[in-house]
């Protein structure tokens, strides 16, 4: 199977992708939408007229991107709501208030290379939130929705993916010495699993899931790791980083796919080792069978 190409590449912007695409009607929550990337998709999702919730930890920032967005926008259809990721009762408290047909969930927000940190469960802080946090998130919106019947979920991934597989002896380093590049790629490759994961057990439901690189863009995101280190020809900024994420959410080019991991809006080959550059997709981030133990996995040890 041929991978799947658009028009579109790596110099795109989020509002060259959604041009022409009118979603009024539609909902969409973007998470860690006050920063980075996660402010450029949700203003994208908002020129198309969808109604557009930013999910955050910071309510204020939250609030000034909301109040930018509408501005730019002209649509007033921008919500502010409290969301941690890594606290399963504000988890909780989320899904609890989301009471209405969902079309569009991103799962944007994330972490790069902490220093090592623990949950109070005892779940390693970069895996808790870039995916656990997500995957408890999605699972508590799947009947908002399957309530649509072509729902959409994107996950935000990286090329750090190629660093690491799941390692399921030890996801929380309870044995090896922690790393924070590791544990940063296997939080990464958790993400691309849960859109193989989800699209297999949730595509009778109307709902598919895709997973994505951004790109190197210079955000907060990159605090722990002495900022920025891709050389700038091949950085982007916030509006070229946000284009594959809006891209896999809004695309008629994308109805119906879903398992896949994209990297400047189109499909990234399959590598069978990390290249220098950091291309292509690992087999293992793909792989059905992982995809299935890591659901287990993430269902026990939410107790579900």
């Amino acid at each position: 199977m041929s991978p799947i190409k658009t028009p579109f590449g790596p110099h795109s912007t989020a509002s060259e992708v959604v041009e022409g695409i009118d979603l009024s009607g539609k909902r969409a929550i973007v998470t860690g939408a006050a920063s980075g990337i996660g402010i450029e998709t949700a203003r994208a999702l908002a020129q198309t007229g969808a109604e557009v919730t930013l999910a955050v930890r910071d309510i204020n920032a939250g609030e000034k991107t909301a109040d930018d967005i509408t501005a730019t926008t002209g649509n007033g259809n921008i919500h502010v709501a409290l969301l941690d990721l890594a606290d399963r009762a504000s988890i909780a408290t989320f899904v609890a208030a989301w009471d209405k047909p969902l079309h569009i969930l991103i799962n944007n927000a994330g972490v790069m290379a902490l220093p090592e940190q623990h949950t109070s469960e005892g779940w390693e802080m970069q895996f808790a939130t870039n995916y656990l946090g997500h995957f408890a998130l999605a699972l508590g919106l799947h009947k908002a929705l399957a309530a649509d019947g072509a729902a959409r979920i994107v996950s935000v991934s990286s090329s750090g993916h190629l660093l690491s597989p799941v390692v399921f002896d030890d996801i929380h380093f309870a044995f090896r010495p922690y790393d924070p590049w590791l544990a940063y790629g296997q939080s990464k490759t958790a993400s691309i699993l849960f859109a193989v994961g989800a699209t297999k057990r949730w595509f009778r439901d109307g709902i598919t899931a895709n997973a994505l690189m951004p790109g190197a863009i210079a955000t907060n995101l990159q605090r722990h790791a002495g900022g920025i280190q891709t050389p700038p020809e091949r950085q982007k900024t916030p509006e070229q980083g946000a284009a594959t994420s809006v891209l896999l959410a809004t695309s008629p080019l994308l109805e119906g796919i879903g398992g896949r991991y994209f990297v400047d809006c189109n499909e990234a080959v399959i590598v069978t080792r990390r290249t220098e550059d950091y291309s292509g997709v690992a087999p293992y981030a793909l792989d059905s069978d992982s995809a299935d133990r890591l659901w287990d996995k993430s269902l026990r040890l939410l107790g579900r």
